[in-house]
């Protein structure tokens, strides 16, 4: 089977001044469809830049980045931003709502966005998800109501909403405490184990990467190694 997301000699290289920095040097990775990875690297590494080329928000200076067999590098602006409403969700380690808008109002966000649904329908897919994430009792709350721990768990239902394929999570737990964030991972991998959906996520967190299932390891803009661990009743 095709992996859902390959990567394929990737170099990215940014401008400074008259100079240029090589974020990613040459990376080559591949992701399955319902694997549960993470990228491990220090700050600087070029863990976020790898998942911003995977998430459709930039492209590769060379090399082929393909979401589902598709090639980022061949799609205008319309078509990156097709392939990030319908096919991949984002979880951001600052949760990144939009504070005016209460629990309910932020994860239908992208449903609106996406288009295609009924009210009805939107109101059926939002209830559901913020029951799955634990939060039925707060949905008319705002963000600044919330705890950090709970703030998250919006972000992962609006990445969810859209039951995309692919969710990427960068730093999800940065501004966690050690029990939420555990807490939060345990709950992606439930998601991850009942609707095989692929999650990447970049983390620096030992605790974090202890709950991976794949461990991918960079330093410098390379990936410098690679872990797996089989989880319970794998074949």
């Amino acid at each position: 089977m095709s992996p859902i997301v390959s990567v394929e000699n990737v170099v990215k290289e940014y401008p400074l001044g008259k100079l240029s920095v090589r974020a990613l040097d040459g990376v080559t990775v591949s992701f399955g469809e319902g694997e549960f990875a993470a990228i491990a690297a220090p700050s600087g590494a070029g863990k976020t830049t790898l998942l911003n080329l995977i998430g459709c928000v930039d492209v590769p200076t060379s090399g082929v980045v393909r979401i589902d067999g598709q090639s980022t590098s061949d799609l205008n602006d319309a078509g990156l931003t097709a392939l990030r409403l319908h096919k991949l969700g984002f979880i951001f380690q600052s949760f990144n709502l939009i504070a005016v808008l209460d629990v309910f109002q932020n994860v239908e966000f992208p449903l609106l966005l996406q288009g295609g649904m009924t009210k009805k329908e939107r109101e059926q897919r939002v209830r559901e998800i913020v029951e799955q994430v634990g939060l039925e009792k707060q949905i008319r709350q705002r963000p600044n109501e919330l705890s950090g721990g709970q703030r998250q768990r919006v972000a992962i239902a609006r990445a969810l909403v859209t039951r995309p394929r692919i969710v990427l999570a960068d730093e999800p737990t940065a501004n966690l405490d050690s029990t939420t964030g555990t807490n939060i991972i345990e709950l992606m991998k439930e998601i991850n184990r009942k609707a095989r959906t692929t999650f990447i996520f970049s983390t620096h967190d030992p605790k974090v990467i202890d709950q991976a299932e794949r461990v991918i390891r960079m330093a410098d803009g390379r990936i410098v190694g690679e872990e797996s661990r089989l989880s319970e009743g794998a074949a």
